[in-house]
């Protein structure tokens, strides 16, 4: 990973943030936070995914181990988000992206979406896609907001119709879903 992933940002109402890699100290942080998150669907009627147990512990180790979490540390060394995230042929795919409730509103997932852009670009992946939730204020419409587009199914490779299986495979009521893709544009050295 590059040491770029490593910088603090200022912008906007975001305070001193840092940004880097996970490591193996950080997997019960993450797990914390995806379960706090969570907790904001019983506000949408989505119980289930309130409900659902923390990822698994191995699973959040083998990402960490794959360097595929980064974190977002506030100035009081808290983990206060991470973005969870997956190299694929011609993109990478944003699997989780959670914030503390207690940092919301501080534009923090907007700069996790930016590390994962900008590692995305220095490894010659010209877009990051997801699946979200519809019309759950926090899902699509955010990621609208940060530049993201629907996508149509006519677009979708074999990784997303597979990803798209397994979310049925689990339960997932894909008609409240949607597929996401947000082109990068490549820095120039000027």
């Amino acid at each position: 990973m590059s040491a770029r992933v490593q910088v603090s940002v200022q912008a906007g109402t975001l305070a001193a943030v840092t940004f880097r890699l996970a490591t193996p100290d950080d997997a019960q942080a993450i797990r914390a936070i995806e379960f706090e998150a969570g907790q904001r669907f019983l506000s949408v009627g989505l119980a289930g995914i309130a409900d659902a147990a923390p990822m698994d512990l191995d699973f959040v180790n083998r990402k960490i181990q794959a360097c595929e979490i980064l974190l977002a540390i506030d100035v009081n060394a808290t983990c206060a988000g991470f973005v969870m995230f997956e190299a694929q042929p011609a993109c990478f795919y944003v699997q989780e992206l959670d914030v503390l409730t207690s940092h919301a509103g501080r534009r923090i997932g907007a700069a996790l979406i930016e590390q994962v852009a900008q590692l995305a670009r220095e490894r010659k992946k010209m877009r990051l896609r997801l699946s979200t939730f519809r019309d759950v204020p926090w899902n699509a419409p955010y990621y609208r907001r940060l530049g993201f587009r629907d996508m149509a199914e006519s677009e979708f490779d074999a990784a997303l119709i597979a990803l798209r299986d397994a979310h049925i495979a689990r339960g997932l009521d894909e008609s409240r879903r949607v597929f996401m893709q947000r082109d990068l544009v490549q820095a120039r050295d000027d």
